[in-house]
């Protein structure tokens, strides 16, 4: 792997007690990216690329944000190592997400040649890493990726459960007042009417 371009503010996994403790470290730091999508109103996903025990990358979900539908925590998070690396195989480096990755980011992850994946929660309608489809490691698909999934599942799928709830909540809400129709003092507007200024 060639030698970083830009100086690394990077945590580092080294001394921890166990690759399960430090899978579930480097988990909570995409954690901490998915909460930042969730304050942005973006679906709760995040991602961090590590290379050689540290951080080289960040991200979280933006696609609403940045009007494209490209924007998954995993891609920004690799297009952002490898501009950092100054190469686009990102080989010997970990992906860890919150959520199993799409068709569209299983994609990219075989492209840049990452040596493994990390996912928290599975994605039995959209994951494929193994839940709904085998994107990655699939039989003619090289190199082949080491996947380790539901690392902090509980935590990764309970703030996904928790966002859907509050949006379908919301959502409820607006639909409840737009049924009432506008308020006003005289009492709901009909179709097609004005309101009078006082």
């Amino acid at each position: 792997m060639s030698a970083l371009k830009t100086p690394v503010k990077a945590i580092k996994t080294e001394g921890l007690a166990s690759p399960q403790t430090a899978d579930e470290f480097l988990m909570r730091a995409a954690l901490r990216e998915a909460e930042r999508a969730a304050a942005q109103g973006e679906v709760p996903v995040g991602a961090v690329v590590v290379s050689e025990g540290r951080i080289i990358s960040r991200a979280h979900n933006q696609p609403l944000h940045l009007n494209d539908p490209t924007a998954h925590a995993e891609i920004l998070a690799l297009r952002r190592a490898a501009r950092r690396l100054g190469n686009y195989r990102l080989s010997g480096c970990t992906l860890y997400v919150t959520i199993e990755p799409c068709v569209m980011c299983a994609g990219a992850l075989g492209h840049a040649r990452v040596r493994r994946v990390v996912f928290g929660a599975p994605d039995r309608k959209a994951g494929a890493c193994g839940s709904a489809l085998m994107v990655l490691n699939h039989p003619r698909f090289r190199p082949r990726i080491e996947i380790t999934g539901g690392v902090l599942s509980s935590a990764c799928g309970a703030m996904l459960r928790q966002f859907f709830v509050e949006r379908r909540h919301k959502n409820r809400h607006a639909n409840a007042e737009g049924e009432r129709g506008l308020q006003t003092p005289s009492g709901p507007l009909q179709a097609g009417e004005v309101p009078k200024r006082s």
